[in-house]
């Protein structure tokens, strides 16, 4: 059984950079484990870092990703962890990442409470919006991959593409790969 584990981010300070050069922000950020039911993790406070990174390596391969990180304030819908086995799709860290699926090409993410930013390293077989959505449902913010970014294609754009989306009361973010496979890693978002 895993156990959520708090980490102050000293090595791993992508979402920092983009709260507008404040790395003062940074001082209360955490490296998110996946917590399971049953945990015995006494750090829990009912306040949320400033800036949180999910690490997606406490998650076992092909699990259905939901509320393993509910505890930092987002679900998934419709994400599966995998560990890819075609090297068209790297990870940016570690071993294990997320893939759309059932649905291919779509990947949502949910916060209890509204967030400024969302970041991810995306590889994709076609261009791949990233959306941010209000309270509302109204598109809030925007980011585009402007083509597809496979490891194995000459194309101009890298694979592991960070999208970012920046923009008050952030409630809901989509990834979605139009009619392609799309793969998510080291997803940031901050309060």
């Amino acid at each position: 059984m895993l156990e959520s584990i708090i980490y102050p981010w000293d090595s791993f300070d992508t979402a920092s950079r983009w709260l507008e050069g404040d790395r003062t922000a940074a001082t209360n950020s955490t490296i998110a484990r996946v917590e399971r039911q049953g945990s015995t993790d006494r750090t829990y406070s009912s306040q949320l870092p400033a800036c949180v990174r999910l690490d997606f390596e406490g998650l076992e391969r092909f699990e259905v990703v939901r509320d393993q990180f509910a505890r930092w304030g987002v679900q998934f819908d419709n994400a599966i962890a995998v560990c890819p086995s075609n090297p068209a799709y790297p990870t940016h860290s570690g071993e294990i990442l997320l893939m759309g699926a059932p649905q291919n090409g779509f990947l949502e993410l949910k916060f209890s409470h509204p967030v400024q930013f969302v970041s991810g390293f995306i590889t994709s077989s076609r261009i791949t919006a990233m959306s941010a959505y209000n309270h509302l449902g109204e598109t809030i913010a925007r980011a585009e991959l402007p083509s597809s970014n496979l490891a194995d294609s000459k194309k101009t754009t890298p694979p592991n593409y960070q999208l970012i989306v920046k923009a008050p009361n952030i409630h809901r973010v989509t990834f979605y790969a139009f009619d392609g496979e799309l793969a998510v890693d080291d997803i940031s978002f901050g309060y």
